[in-house]
């Protein structure tokens, strides 16, 4: 993949199992057992065993290693393992890694895996504490004296921005919140099942950093979710139908830190977000309107606005007007705000559910979704697509 040029990977390897545990608020195991649940129930829906799986791929952030998983899953050698970096925004890029290495031959069955006890444990919206010094820390080194402390706050500066360049209120971005729980509402899986909310709702919770209300913000979850990854060959003899992988990218635009980047030019978009969706529309020579569904990186509400805008789904400044509308089935399992906040994996997992015609939520004729990683730092997407599409 280049920033400059269409690659080649798309049509070569396919999603073709998906599991998770329960998604709870205290799950009452390690962080390595929920791996392995995960993990285990991925490659039984794959129809897949653990000797059948030669690759592993998690997040830095991981606190399961890829030897630990692979010995407690049963699984025996492997010849590839990686971690990407950069939280959430690692999520597409554990499935672009294992198809690079499907599509070459360094590896056959890849699984891609993320785990935590993020609410019972170490819970990500506190903020920094006792950080590591590193290169990459010193941009927060100048926002953290003066009261930029936690991931809400580093977004309240761009969503400001964004609603004083073109001229909005908060309420605008109640209508992403209020379309994830409206689907979440009828997700068993989801956290918040069976409670949608209004957008007199969303105007009535809590500020937490101004412009962002607490309904803005997603859950913190305990849980774990895994995703096969094979060869799109392999993948046709395989019980479940195949979520192939149209196209995978990764972006990190200029000047990029990790959230704080506040000293571009223009603080109303995500430029990382905008290298991946030229990656993507190149790659695979679509564009908007060929995308059925769309799994959009939900950490906070400004951002899913800033996303749509970036991939051309609508003009700059008219994402809020896209989303009330329901112009694209957007997060069909309740993103992180409803569902729950695995770092977006969980919403790889419900693209492949589209494409296999299995969600909750099912959009009829789903052929192709595009799914993406978190924003603010280094990012990742998808597109998946069904065999014949």
């Amino acid at each position: 993949m280049s920033v400059r040029r269409a690659d080649s990977l798309g049509g070569k390897a396919a999603v073709v199992g998906i599991g998770a545990t329960e998604f709870s608020k205290d799950s009452g195991r390690s962080e390595l057992k929920l791996a392995v649940e995960a993990v285990r129930a991925a490659l039984d829906d794959a129809g897949l065993t653990p000797a059948d799986v030669d690759g592993l791929v998690t997040f830095t952030m991981d606190t399961s290693p890829e030897i630990t998983v692979a010995q407690a899953a049963g699984i025996g050698e492997l010849s590839f393992f990686s971690r990407i970096h950069y939280g959430g925004g690692a999520a597409c890029a554990t499935v672009q890694q294992a198809a690079l290495a499907v599509a070459s031959g360094v590896a056959d069955v890849v699984v891609c895996y993320r785990a935590f006890n993020e609410r019972s444990g170490r819970r990500f919206g506190s903020g920094v504490q006792q950080r590591e010094p590193t290169a990459e820390g010193t941009a927060l080194g100048w926002n953290l004296p003066f009261g930029l402390l936690t991931p809400a706050s580093w977004v309240a500066m761009a969503a400001q921005r964004y609603l004083h360049a073109y001229g909005l209120t908060p309420d605008v971005f109640g209508h992403v919140a209020v379309t994830d729980r409206r689907h979440a509402a009828r997700n068993p899986a989801a956290y918040f099942y069976g409670k949608p909310i209004t957008l007199a709702d969303h105007a009535a919770s809590r500020w937490i950093v101004e412009p962002l209300r607490l309904l803005d913000c997603c859950q913190e979850t305990d849980g774990g979710q895994a995703i096969v990854v094979t060869s799109a060959e392999r993948a046709r003899d395989l019980p479940q139908p195949p979520a192939v992988i149209v196209a995978a990218a990764q972006g990190a635009g200029r000047a990029q830190e990790q959230m704080t980047s506040f000293y571009r030019d223009d603080l109303t978009g995500l430029p990382e977000m905008g290298v991946v969706a030229r990656q993507l529309w190149r790659s695979s020579g679509l564009s908007p309107s060929d995308i059925d569904v769309g799994i959009l990186y939900d950490h906070f509400t400004p951002f899913v606005l800033m996303q749509l805008e970036e991939f051309g789904f609508c003009a700059p400044g008219e994402a809020a007007g896209f989303v009330a509308a329901d112009s694209l089935p957007l997060n069909t399992h309740g993103g992180q705000l409803g569902e729950a906040y695995l770092h977006g994996m969980n919403g790889i997992a419900e693209a492949v559910r589209q494409i296999r015609g299995s969600s909750v939520n099912q959009v009829s004729g789903a052929a192709r979704t595009l799914v993406t990683a978190g924003t603010g730092v280094p990012t990742s997407g998808l597109i998946l697509g069904t065999d014949n599409a």
